[in-house]
């Protein structure tokens, strides 16, 4: 299952994505945010990870540096706060 949803977000990655401007607030990207939590935490926990990291990426937040925590959860990891632009 994990193979499966990297598959699909790297499909994205090659086909969707360079169809539009980088908009993205963090560092990394929320697709590559995606990909490490799925390989991390596994194809369910990796996915609500990743589906929570989209929904907080928006013109409204700071954006900065924000990687995949050692642990499960829907928060931004408070650890690395720091700008990235």
């Amino acid at each position: 299952m994990k193979k499966i949803i990297i598959l699909m977000i790297r499909g994205y990655q090659k086909g969707i994505s360079p169809l539009f401007p980088p908009s993205c607030r963090y560092h990394p990207t929320c697709s590559q945010y995606s990909i490490e939590a799925v390989r991390k935490h596994g194809a369910l926990k990796g996915s609500i990870m990743g589906i929570s990291r989209i929904m907080r990426c928006h013109p409204f937040v700071r954006g900065g540096h924000d990687p995949v925590p050692e642990y499960f959860t829907i928060r931004r990891n408070k650890k690395e706060t720091s700008k990235f632009h």
